[in-house]
């Protein structure tokens, strides 16, 4: 019995395959770009909101969970929030789950201290007290869409 744990000790420690215990993931490094790969689906589905329609919302933040997955666990809130937005049938539910995105990104951005990709910035809505991305020079808020479209300002 003895050596039947050894042998599955030895095997389990020798599958290490180059002997590195260190685990990789596709995050950025501190001080970085924010991935595209989150940033441009995010994009899509900002402008939808801004426009008051849901199309393209579940799948684009589909695409955000599954890239948020291979940033590993400091991405697990983005991952998570994309999930629940996918899940969105209404539009107000929809802006509510939007913001706690855009507070889980806004978050991940600050604690690696990562930039906007190029044409991006972060605005903010005093209303709904949330952060947001987006391109361009003029407010487009996806929180109260035409309604008020151009509460908010740049960071």
């Amino acid at each position: 019995m003895k050596k039947l744990a050894l042998v599955l000790s030895l095997l389990a420690f020798g599958c290490g395959g180059n002997g590195s215990s260190r685990q990789t993931s596709g995050a950025p490094a501190p001080g970085g770009e924010m991935p595209r790969s989150i940033v441009d689906p995010y994009l899509k589905i900002q402008e939808a909101l801004a426009d008051d329609s849901l199309d393209g919302v579940k799948a684009n933040a589909g695409n955000i969970a599954t890239a948020a997955a291979s940033l590993g666990a400091p991405a697990m809130k983005i991952d998570t929030s994309a999930l629940q937005l996918a899940s969105a049938t209404e539009l107000d539910d929809a802006r509510v789950k939007f913001g706690a995105l855009s507070e889980a990104i806004d978050t991940y951005m600050t604690g690696l201290k990562l930039k906007a990709p190029e044409g991006v910035r972060v605005a903010f809505c005093p209303m709904a007290k949330k952060p947001w991305l987006q391109q361009g020079a003029t407010i487009s808020n996806p929180y109260y869409g035409k309604s008020m479209s151009t509460c908010g300002s740049f960071r």
